[in-house]
């Protein structure tokens, strides 16, 4: 096990190119002590601790056409476009078991990225009880307007990319001289102000932290972006993250376009595998 931070940001269902990613881990025997994952990369976060391969993959592109899993229907009945039911209780205890036990003994230390809505703070939820803490993957992978606030402990929580959508500032503070972050967005990319704010600020006018937060979200992803760009350079970070834009959606119906993002991000971790285990031991 490495003594280092594995960094994982979100996207949706982009996030199918970190599950390549950590399937080529997993195949290596690459392991981290400290994992922070956010959003989508939370979900794929928990296979890769369970050490079983293909999971994270098979638990989006096996339901893609099971309206249960992700719809329209749900969010106007539920307040969820995906099913918490389906992705939180049906597929981990029944469709596709999680190995709690394996889970269990890992020996690092797991983290969900959450925002807490009243203070617009994020919360870095430390995973212990799989069973039990599912709620923190839950909430990291609430994205605003198509998901209801999780409840945890009394506190209420959406997704954790709306307060730190790449954690590697909090890896450092934990400190963790070395990171691999493993990023779903393209080489070159920026983030733009969010489209949707203005409905934000009546769906959340109770929450003016949150509404904060979604307003300057692209800037601080911006910075951040200039920060790893600059410790790359240096050789104090190691980036894994797609070299072309990809044609897959924060929500996507395509299998076809999901497993070709999975495949990229699997080469990808197989082709700078020997550069990321050179940082590590150096």
């Amino acid at each position: 096990m490495y003594q280092a931070g594995l960094v994982l940001e979100g996207g949706g269902m982009k996030g199918m190119y970190t599950a390549g990613v950590l399937d080529f881990f997993l195949e290596k025997g690459v392991e981290f002590d400290h994992i922070y994952g956010v959003s989508m990369g939370a979900c794929v976060m928990c296979s890769y601790i369970s050490k079983q391969h293909g999971r994270g993959f098979r638990t989006v592109a096996d339901y893609l056409g099971d309206k249960d899993y992700c719809s329209f229907k749900n969010l106007l009945t539920t307040g969820d476009m995906f099913s918490a039911d389906m992705c939180y209780n049906r597929i981990p205890n029944e469709l596709d078991p999680y190995d709690y036990e394996t889970a269990h003994a890992y020996k690092g230390k797991a983290y969900a990225v959450i925002t807490d809505v009243e203070t617009g703070q994020p919360v870095y939820y430390r995973m212990k009880d799989y069973r039990k803490d599912i709620s923190a993957i839950q909430a990291s992978a609430s994205m605003p307007l198509v998901s209801r606030m999780v409840e945890i402990d009394g506190g209420k929580y959406l997704d954790g990319g709306v307060s730190d959508c790449i954690p590697v500032m909090k890896s450092l503070k934990d400190g963790n001289r070395k990171n691999v972050v493993v990023m779903t967005k393209e080489e070159g990319y920026r983030r733009t102000p969010f489209s949707m704010l203005g409905f934000c600020k009546i769906k959340y006018r109770k929450y003016p932290h949150l509404i904060h937060d979604l307003s300057i979200r692209h800037t601080r992803y911006n910075r951040t972006l200039d920060f790893l760009e600059k410790e790359k350079a240096r050789g104090n970070v190691f980036v894994i993250r797609p070299k072309h834009p990809s044609d897959v959606g924060r929500v996507e119906k395509s299998r076809e376009k999901v497993e070709r993002l999975y495949r990229q991000g699997y080469e990808d971790a197989k082709a700078c595998y020997e550069d990321m285990i050179a940082y590590l031991n150096k």
